[in-house]
């Protein structure tokens, strides 16, 4: 297999964005009405790239059904939101009781599950999920189960999440900068400043998504324990089964300080904490040197895929540390039905169909051919000539990572062909957290939780993005999540994960 595409680790900050401009119920219901015959599905999906027109998001809509009616006799009412609203839009939606059956946890998994808005799909897997579970397989099932029961789907993809630094090739050549030297953050402070100096009007570094600029990606051996990375409550460092706070710990405090300096010296994006602005567009307009993020496959793919996102600056990718798995590598992109749907048979046989289906998968990640993308006589697919993912009419090419079955996409334009073995052995071979199997059951102190993020939204963007200052502010966030009931969840953990690890003896 020659593709290797790009998933963004992102992930998500909430705002707002809405629904009907996304393809929300309003759709939904005016197309039921006139297509009684066929049972209806939305599909909620994370984009990286624009939101589309709605007049060429029903072109994709409807090539999709023609194959949907014919195989499940079922319509899909397509449904992307922007990857930075995500978590926050089919939260309130599915609380609000909006048309919603399928949707992917983007690292809100047990939330999900523990406020009852996902659908048990044992059984539906067994009647309508056959060919999901032929692809994905048991053993990354249980990730997304809790009490024996399956909730969610894995992405089947590349999972080992390397960080990488994405930059501008040109800049680093031109200006003699030896990129095989970084192996860190730190190691970029002064690439930046150099960067800063010859290009006094080009920020240097660029959010990868609203509140990040590659932090959250970049703590080491960390596991979140089945939380949000970009939000995690309680983890665990190395090989050890003490649930730990990240917040007060060193580690924590010295990347704030890292970035802190970053953004007192301007080499990052001022309002990176709040922008909705993305790398992607970001690196295309050809103010920014550099993001970084997290991916799952080798430098010289990542970079080949980029570069399909970032119009005509040649792009390089470099590896800063090592690729590190945990449960929520697994259920942090998983695939779930909603609990309030009217139709889970259909829900979950178009699910099926993104784990099963070529044609399927590819036009929601490329569109139409010869509109959106073009194929090449190697089997490879690029943007057609003067276009790329900021200018067609619809791509969701950035969120190849997060769709069904990676492995069924067409490969884009540079990759190499030799790539998929390195995934497999990073897959293989990545350090494995002790804790791998283990899922919080956050029912007990669901209040705290609440409580808790609300905290962490105020606090956590700035302080990673440099515009709080440590020194001042990280005190204040730890008094701040103490108030809010933070050491009785690390307490509710700690006893699930002892009792956990002792079922594991």
């Amino acid at each position: 297999m020659k593709n290797k595409k790009v998933l963004v680790c992102l992930l998500t900050a909430a705002m707002t964005l809405g629904l009907t401009a996304c393809g929300g119920e309003s759709k939904s219901q005016s197309k039921k009405e006139k297509n009684e015959g066929y049972d209806q599905v939305t599909y909620a999906y994370a984009t990286f790239n624009n939101i589309p027109a709605e007049e060429d998001l029903d072109t994709v809509e409807e090539a999709i059904n023609e194959i949907t009616r014919k195989k499940i006799h079922t319509e899909v009412t397509l449904m992307p939101i922007a990857i930075a609203d995500y978590s926050n839009k089919v939260s309130l939606a599915l609380q609000g009781g909006e048309k919603i059956d399928v949707y992917q946890s983007m690292g809100d998994f047990n939330n999900y599950v523990s406020t009852d808005m996902a659908y048990d799909i044992t059984d539906l897997l067994k009647e309508e999920g056959e060919g999901i579970v032929d692809t994905v397989g048991e053993d990354w099932l249980a990730a997304c189960s809790k009490e024996g029961h399956t909730y969610g789907v894995p992405t089947m993809k590349p999972v080992a999440l390397t960080p990488m630094v994405i930059y501008r090739e040109d800049i680093a050549e031109e200006m003699g900068i030896d990129m095989s030297a970084v192996s860190s953050m730190e190691d970029m402070t002064d690439i930046l400043k150099k960067v800063k100096e010859s290009y006094p009007n080009m920020t240097p570094v660029a959010p990868v998504q609203t509140g990040e600029i590659g932090v959250s990606v970049n703590y080491g051996e960390i596991d979140f324990l089945t939380d949000d990375r970009y939000s995690p409550v309680g983890v665990l460092e190395g090989d050890q089964l003490e649930v730990e706070d990240l917040y007060s710990s060193d580690v924590f405090r010295e990347k704030c300080e890292l970035v802190r300096g970053w953004y007192e010296d301007g080499l990052v994006m001022k309002d990176a904490a709040t922008t909705t602005s993305m790398a992607a567009e970001l690196m295309s307009s050809g103010n920014y040197f550099c993001y970084i993020a997290a991916y799952s496959y080798p430098e010289e793919d990542t970079a080949a895929s980029l570069q399909q996102q970032c119009g005509t600056y040649p792009i390089g990718a470099k590896i800063i540390g090592d690729a590190y798995l945990s449960t929520a590598d697994l259920n942090g992109l998983s695939w779930m039905i909603a609990s309030t749907t009217d139709v889970p048979e259909a829900a979950m046989k178009f699910l099926d169909l993104t784990y099963t289906d070529k044609d399927v998968i590819n036009l929601l990640i490329y569109g139409i051919e010869g509109r959106d993308y073009v194929m090449n006589d190697d089997g490879t697919v690029s943007y057609p000539e003067g276009e790329d993912a900021s200018t067609v009419p619809y791509t969701a090419q950035l969120s190849c990572g997060t769709l069904g079955n990676f492995f069924l996409m067409h490969p884009m334009e540079g990759t190499n062909p030799d790539s998929l073995e390195w995934e497999k052995e990073q897959n293989e071979t990545a350090k494995t957290s002790p804790a791998m199997g283990f899922t919080f059951d956050s029912d007990s102190v669901k209040t705290q939780y609440t409580a808790v993020k609300n905290v962490i939204s105020q606090y956590l963007p700035g302080l990673i993005c440099g515009s709080l200052d440590p020194d001042t502010e990280v005190d204040k966030f730890v008094q701040a999540l103490n108030d809010a009931g933070y050491q009785e969840i690390l307490k509710a953990k700690q006893e699930q994960l002892d009792t956990w690890a002792e079922g594991q003896k």
